[in-house]
């Protein structure tokens, strides 16, 4: 617990740039708790962005090779009025720890290190393993393609991922893409007051949601043109495996203090969050947020904004679609650019792998039964690249 928490101390936070020297500071960290594990060498290993933690163990040189993959980068852990303890101190409570980094994706990780430490001091090693631990998954992985390509291995085990449940063991098979964009709304060249320009300039921050809420339909499409051409539809058998899946909409519901469920219609909730796109407005700001009241109408309004995706979606096309679409419904009184920040393809892993039947042996023989193949709706960028 000790080591892992002094991971967790370590804010890795990739998408802000004052935290470089942390996300050194952590890339070392690991890179010491490997060697201590038992590997051969542990090397911090520069790249176009920040440093690749690089580790391996060679048993035997004709054996397959292991790759396991994790990232030690974190999400921004604010806003940091809404935690209960320090997000960068890892506190225990029921039985879970709480902390930025301590789900996604150090504790993951480190369950793989102690596993593969197990294996070393008991002499069950049988197979070569390399470790690549990334410190920008949760910025798109810019830096890691061109490191992968260098560096191609047999098996590629992620440290990224969840289960279903202690009680109904799984394994994740499928990863939705990602396209993700800030937009910027530009009205007049100034805040203007309300009183003297209200009802006869556009504010911004109006014309932006009146935008937003034109991306979807009442049914949950998404209404951006050309979008659905590639979207590889879910076989049958598939959603007949999701369909088996234990669900309680009741304790879902409970558990994110939702009245109702929204999503696509004429799909599961599982189906929704797992293997059919989605699109999300992740951050909206402009104007005044201060205390009080300033009556104005703002010049500018701003948006982050996603896309989850699913086979055999290209993102790139998807940003250009989404770009095109959305400064076409803008009315003439608005000016919008649209940014792309980053993205990532769709994945999908075949389950009559010598790998995944490996991992599926492996699972069932831990928890007295077999694993259940199934899609994650998040996404990892790099897992398609390598």
């Amino acid at each position: 617990m000790d080591d892992l928490f002094s991971l967790i101390r370590i804010p890795s936070i990739s998408a802000l740039p004052e935290h470089h020297d942390d996300m050194l500071a952590c890339a070392e960290r690991w890179a010491q708790l490997l060697l201590e594990a038992g590997v051969d060498e542990a090397l911090v290993m520069p790249s176009q962005g920040n440093p690749v933690v690089f580790a391996q163990k060679i048993v035997n040189p004709d054996a397959k090779t292991v790759l396991i993959y994790a990232h030690y980068d974190v999400m921004p852990a604010e806003p940091l009025e809404l935690w209960k303890s320090e997000p960068f101190e890892p506190e225990i409570r029921d039985g879970h720890i709480w902390a930025r980094g301590a789900d996604d994706d150090k504790g993951q990780a480190f369950i793989q290190v102690k596993a593969f430490e197990y294996l070393v001091k008991n002499g069950l090693l049988k197979n070569n393993v390399k470790f690549i631990f990334e410190g920008e998954e949760e910025i798109g992985s810019p830096s890691l393609e061109a490191f992968c390509e260098e560096h191609k291995e047999d098996v590629i085990l992620v440290s990224d991922t969840s289960m279903l449940g202690a009680e109904l063991p799984s394994l994740t098979t499928g990863l939705r893409g990602l396209a993700y964009w800030e937009i910027e709304v530009t009205g007049p060249n100034r805040d203007l007051h309300s009183g003297h320009f209200g009802g006869a300039v556009a504010n911004p921050i109006n014309a932006l949601c009146q935008i937003i809420s034109k991306v979807t339909d009442a049914d949950g499409r998404i209404t951006v043109p050309g979008f659905y051409d590639d979207v590889e539809e879910v076989p049958q058998t598939e959603r007949e495996m999701i369909a088996h899946i234990p669900f309680d909409e009741k304790k879902y519901k409970e558990a994110i203090g939702v009245k109702e469920l929204f999503g696509e219609k004429g799909y599961s909730t599982l189906e929704r969050n797992s293997c059919r796109p989605s699109f999300d407005v992740c951050g909206i700001w402009g104007g005044y947020t201060g205390e009080g009241a300033k009556t104005i109408i703002p010049s500018k309004a701003h948006a982050k904004i996603s896309m989850r995706l699913v086979p055999d979606q290209d993102y790139r096309e998807i940003g250009r679609l989404f770009a095109e679409h959305f400064r076409s419904i803008a009315p003439r009184s608005v000016r919008v650019d649209v940014e792309v920040l980053h993205g990532g393809f769709p994945y999908v892993c075949p389950t009559d792998l010598p790998a995944y039947r490996a991992a599926a042996r492996a699972v069932e023989r831990t928890f007295g039964r077999k694993p259940l193949p199934y899609y994650s709706g998040g996404s990892i960028p790099i897992i398609e690249e390598m």
